[in-house]
């Protein structure tokens, strides 16, 4: 006991030493590393490479890989930068929302729940800007819709590609247990159904919708898993294989995208695969109704087409003309 207390008493006072200056450090390195610009962040990872989240493609950049679920690129810097940011791998002490004029001190209060909703603050943050430690090492990307987690940012950085794994499923903590809110209609196999609670994923006890959706989205895509949920008052065992996610974060997140169909936020059609422009669909064309239900935004569709196992009818608007698309 005596030699762990010595132990921590140590790594405190080593981090009280190499982190002389604190915040005001961290927001001269930003104004030295020009980490944001133009409302872009463009932090310094490598002496010549540098970790980008912007919602367009970097211009001035040479692209190495992208996230677009996150809206991050790793780019090439031709101008190095000595002192790069390291992303820290430590429980922090303390965090900080940082840009090249201020620094907050924040607490977050909800995690990151996968690629569902990113986590959330105790405060209202200027955005764009850096989540550091006093260390200025990095702890998340404060976005428009949140903040993206270190460990988000550590796996793209480790990865080849920005593939994710799904389930079929979007969750929610509720007093205490982890609840399904949505189940994918059009996922082969699919045995979830919206309210299941979730009890155990591979053995493990799921307490916690941002530790869980990790597991999942982390994991190999085809890989094969159990899980025990709790459906009324019936206790039942499963297994299942993931399979590629296809919406969430930054895209749309509808479970029509893996039919090929995305939205924007007002359910206007962004982007078209080839499959779907065999049904007459246009880009720009607006989604009115599911299944007879009317829609108004993201919410609203996962509610109504997740209830439809077998097909799903959809009603469109263009230029004041409807029109009717049935998606199997």
């Amino acid at each position: 006991m005596l030699r762990l207390l010595a132990t921590l008493t140590l790594l405190f006072f080593n981090l009280q030493a190499t982190c002389e200056g604190g915040y005001d450090s961290c927001i001269q390195k930003i104004i030295d590393s020009k980490s944001i610009q133009n409302q872009i962040i463009q932090i310094p990872v490598t002496q010549n490479q540098r970790l980008v989240f912007s919602t367009s493609l970097p211009s001035s950049f040479k692209v190495i890989k992208s996230d677009p679920f996150l809206s991050l690129y790793l780019v090439e810097d031709k101008n190095c930068f000595k002192y790069p940011f390291a992303i820290n791998n430590h429980l922090a002490l303390g965090q900080a929302s940082v840009n090249d004029k201020s620094a907050v001190e924040v607490k977050i209060t909800k995690n990151q729940i996968g690629l569902n909703k990113f986590a959330g603050f105790d405060e209202a943050l200027f955005v764009p800007a850096i989540l550091t430690n006093s260390c200025c090492n990095l702890e998340g990307i404060v976005t428009p819709q949140g903040i993206i987690q270190k460990e988000y940012l550590q796996r793209f950085m480790q990865t080849k590609n920005s593939d994710y794994s799904d389930i079929g499923i979007r969750v929610k903590d509720e007093a205490g247990f982890v609840i399904v809110t949505a189940s994918d209609p059009f996922m082969e196999d699919n045995k979830f159904q919206k309210d299941d609670c979730i009890l155990e994923y591979d053995g493990k006890k799921v307490k916690e919708a941002s530790l869980f959706m990790k597991d999942v989205l982390f994991s190999k895509i085809g890989s094969s898993h159990r899980a025990t949920i709790k459906r009324n008052s019936k206790i039942l065992k499963f297994e299942l294989k993931t399979q590629k996610r296809y919406g969430g974060g930054y895209i749309s997140d509808t479970f029509l995208e893996q039919k090929g169909i995305y939205f924007d936020k007002d359910l206007h059609i962004t982007k078209l695969e080839q499959n779907f422009k065999n049904y007459g669909l246009l880009l720009g064309d607006k989604l009115l109704q599911v299944n007879g239900k009317k829609v108004q935004n993201e919410q609203d569709l996962i509610e109504y087409i997740s209830n439809f196992k077998d097909f799903s009818t959809l009603l469109f608007e263009r230029e004041h003309f409807q029109f009717f698309v049935q998606i199997n």
